[in-house]
């Protein structure tokens, strides 16, 4: 059975959605304010986290962070605050996805769902082999990223894109094969890729002397260079990377930049 917990001050709209999950058949386990939430994730090691933001004791951001701290349990954030940085910063805080209040219980349920299928190993997420390329090592398995002397965990979502683009090393990945490739035929986020990647670039910096970079190509997707490789595109820009992932509508017109 997955475990979800659920993070909510509003007790109503606790009891509520508590009610609409186990009735999908999922194990609940329910905290109203940020500590109780901590606690009850180091007690209970659940598979997922829907953890509302404005929150007593401790906020979400705070409860996100020390989550993170400790693992990569997938985050669901539900948020009232309609201020861009919020969300931006839930993103770059590790949180796996996002949804608006007011919102759909039918829709909440599709992107827990949706979640939990990224997250959960499919066959063919099983025979992905460990891919080094130039000593940067990538491990499926561990969600880990080795370089030199050094150790990187990454999220799920930020492993399958690094995964992908390294993969693909010097070759344009289209934004819209990375939708796909990392958030299912649901399609993803255009900020929330950018915030992923930021974040993924920050996380290989951390290790010093970076094997590579990933690099905006605009209207188009994201390349991944290796240190020693010149660079094929132009440089980025902070212009580029916001045009750099395309609109719905451009995103059906562009074919994947190569196979697999």
């Amino acid at each position: 059975m997955i475990k979800i917990l659920l993070v909510e001050d509003d007790l109503d709209m606790l009891d509520l959605t508590a009610y609409v999950l186990r009735r999908e058949r999922f194990v609940v386990m329910e905290a109203s304010d940020g500590a109780a939430a901590v606690r009850r994730w180091r007690a209970d090691r659940p598979d997922l986290v829907v953890l509302d933001l404005g929150l007593p004791s401790l906020d979400g951001f705070e409860v996100l962070r020390r989550i993170r701290t400790d693992d990569e349990t997938p985050v669901l954030v539900l948020t009232g605050r309609k201020d861009a940085q919020d969300i931006l910063r839930a993103f770059n805080l590790g949180s796996d996805d996002f949804l608006a209040k007011p919102f759909e219980f039918k829709e909440l349920i599709a992107r827990i769902r949706a979640i939990l299928r990224r997250v959960q190993t499919s066959p063919k997420e099983s025979t992905e082999p460990r891919v080094e390329v130039d000593g940067l090592k990538l491990d499926p398995e561990a969600y880990e990223v080795a370089w030199k002397d050094a150790y990187v965990r990454l999220t799920p979502t930020e492993f399958r894109i690094l995964y992908l683009l390294v993969t693909n090393a010097g070759h344009v990945v289209s934004a819209n094969r990375l939708y796909t490739y990392v958030w299912g035929s649901e399609g993803g986020d255009a900020n929330a890729l950018r915030s992923h990647i930021s974040h993924l670039r920050r996380k290989l910096e951390s290790t010093g002397e970076t094997p590579g970079t990933i690099s905006s190509v605009p209207a188009i997707g994201y390349v991944y260079r290796k240190a020693t490789q010149p660079a094929a595109v132009a440089a980025e820009s902070a212009e580029s990377e916001d045009a750099a992932v395309a609109t719905p509508t451009a995103r059906a017109q562009i074919a994947p930049a190569a196979s697999g």
